[in-house]
């Protein structure tokens, strides 16, 4: 068994101001898709710079407001309802990405509306940098102790303060490997080359929805679900609907105009 590091949540206090390691994992994770968004621009001319600062400062909207609004009305109903201020306490932890994922996709909309774009074109280009923040968040979860893994064996196991006294999966780690680091490598060298209009994002999806619901197996189960039909996750049941949207953009036809 590992030791629980026992990294304290608070990055740097400023007198009152305290600046927590979860947000600053956000901070990382916008600030690296602006810089590798800046560089393919520069590359493509698909965006202009201050196109990409734009679209970033709309996603980041996105992913905070959509994720912790997702958090909060799935997964932390009774939070809500005892104490609706609790929604602005980010430094808390506690984000859905399938939350941030709508919030994204309103943002894309409102973008591909203003600049005469396409859903679908904005999603190729920006996706393969999005790992980064989710490997990023979920660096956030471990060092914040939350969202921790079910109870094993296994000689990397760990004692999450916050659960019990019983050794589990780290699988925070599992999931910034997998949905991160793993993912990011796949998609950025995917889309090094010009592939069909959505097909990029269908490989994102395709690829999360399946890591995401292999790292589940190792995830203690959220309270308010628990497993459904006695061995699914609430993360799996909402990762299918993207597997299955993945491979629908993968396998539609296509043509040569739409390929970029």
């Amino acid at each position: 068994m590992i030791k629980y590091p026992h990294i304290d949540p608070v990055a740097l206090s400023l007198g009152p101001i305290q600046i927590h390691w979860y947000g600053l994992m956000y901070l990382i994770g916008f600030l690296s898709a602006w810089g590798l968004a800046s560089l393919r621009a520069r590359k493509t001319g698909f965006l202009t710079l201050e196109q990409v600062s734009d679209m970033i400062f709309y996603a980041a909207l996105g992913v905070i407001i959509g994720g912790r609004l997702g958090f909060m009305i799935v997964w932390n109903t009774h939070a809500l309802w005892a104490d609706p201020l609790s929604t602005f306490k980010i430094w808390q932890g506690g984000m859905s990405f399938h939350g941030g994922l709508v919030g994204v996709l309103i943002a894309f909309w409102y973008f591909a509306r203003k600049h005469n774009k396409t859903i679908l074109e904005l999603s190729d280009f920006f996706v393969p940098m999005t790992p980064i923040g989710l490997a990023a968040g979920r660096l956030g979860n471990f060092i914040n102790g939350e969202l921790w893994g079910r109870v094993t064996d296994v000689p990397w196991a760990m004692v999450f303060p916050m659960a019990d006294s019983l050794p589990r999966h780290p699988s925070q780690l599992y999931e910034c490997l997998l949905e991160g680091a793993l993912l990011f490598l796949i998609l950025w060298f995917y889309s090094a080359s010009p592939r069909p209009r959505g097909h990029v994002t269908g490989l994102f999806l395709i690829l999360y929805g399946v890591f995401r619901s292999f790292a589940e197996f190792f995830r203690e189960p959220s309270q308010t679900y628990g497993l459904i039909m006695g061995w699914m996750t609430d993360g799996q049941l909402l990762s299918l609907p993207m597997i299955i949207v993945g491979i629908w953009l993968l396998l539609r036809r296509t043509t040569r105009e739409n390929v970029s």
